[in-house]
């Protein structure tokens, strides 16, 4: 009986290693799965480095105008001159192992869980080191001397953390103060814990079309507030994170008291984030173990450049 022809679908054009285009499937879907759930990349600065173990971000003070004596000889003035430095956090990994015999049994498709979930848990740790770092931001002085700080609002009142009038009170505090900095309006972003969303979602005075307001008490929705953007997030910290952990980050950069931050208002330029190993993947099959181990990864660092285009929000 002479043997069938078998098409092994995974291989590129017949040839090669017969899951190649299978591993490509799963990195596409970790990659979809990371754009999905990441919020906070795309509101930083951000800088891919080919090789080393930092990046050097520059910042320069301000220049005053003054008036001219005439005949008197203009020579310049000087200008404050400091710059920030990002190291690059170790290798961070989402790993799975398939067992063979397990997706042999499994009546439903096994790769696409696999790869959501390890692109959720890069892009979840992502979200978190870049809030810290922009809580961090908001509680640190600047490296150039003569400009503003970070600036920490307070609750006002009481300390009651989901009171939604407060809570856009003090929006219109953070907006205020980074107006006094001189932080562009555009590229403005609050970050809040789903409690704290949701009592500026039931403010009927925040959303109330008549008075400017933007969102649906119908869909729960809160856009802008003070012309900040509302963002809603599990990611924002809350508790004490120590040194020593994955949360802290190499180093222990971004280890912290945490436990009373309701809210981080920041400009896109206020935090820093330095790529050396974009999200990448890779995949081998073990026969020793007899089944495919799957590693997706990523190697940046996170940190502050302008403490006074950051604003925290914290209980008292």
């Amino acid at each position: 009986m002479a043997n069938a022809t078998v098409t092994r679908v995974g291989q590129a054009n017949g040839a090669g290693d017969v899951d190649a285009l299978f591993l490509k499937v799963f990195a596409g879907e970790v990659l979809t799965a990371f754009d999905t759930d990441n919020i906070a990349l795309g509101r930083t600065q951000v800088r891919t480095i080919s090789n080393g173990k930092s990046a050097s971000f520059p910042r320069s003070g301000l220049i005053g105008a003054r008036y001219h004596v005439p005949g008197q000889e203009i020579t310049g003035q000087t200008m404050n001159h400091n710059e920030v430095v990002i190291t690059i956090n170790d290798l961070l990994i989402a790993d799975a192992f398939i067992a063979n015999i397990d997706e042999a049994k499994n009546h439903y498709d096994v790769r696409s869980i696999y790869s959501t979930e390890v692109g959720r848990a890069l892009s979840k740790q992502m979200d978190k080191h870049i809030l810290q770092a922009g809580v961090l931001t908001a509680r640190a002085t600047n490296v150039v001397t003569g400009l503003p700080g970070g600036t920490v609002i307070t609750q006002a009142a009481a300390p009651d953390a989901t009171d939604g009038l407060k809570l856009a009170a003090n929006l219109f505090a953070a907006a205020q103060k980074l107006d006094e900095n001189n932080v562009p309006e555009d590229g403005r972003t609050a970050f809040f814990r789903p409690a704290q969303y949701y009592a500026l979602a039931q403010s009927t005075t925040v959303i109330n079309k008549d008075w400017g307001g933007a969102g649906a008490y119908a869909d729960g929705k809160v856009l802008r507030v003070a012309g900040i953007e509302i963002v809603k997030t599990n990611n924002l910290p809350g508790s004490v994170i120590a040194a020593g952990t994955v949360a802290a980050g190499t180093g222990d950069r971004l280890a912290g008291d945490f436990a009373k931050t309701l809210g981080l208002v920041t400009h896109s330029s206020a935090v820093g984030t330095v790529k050396l190993l974009d999200l990448a993947m890779e995949g081998a099959y073990d026969i020793r173990r007899q089944g495919t181990l799957l590693v997706a990864k990523y190697a940046v660092g996170h940190g502050g450049l302008r403490p006074e285009a950051a604003v925290e929000i914290r209980a008292f």
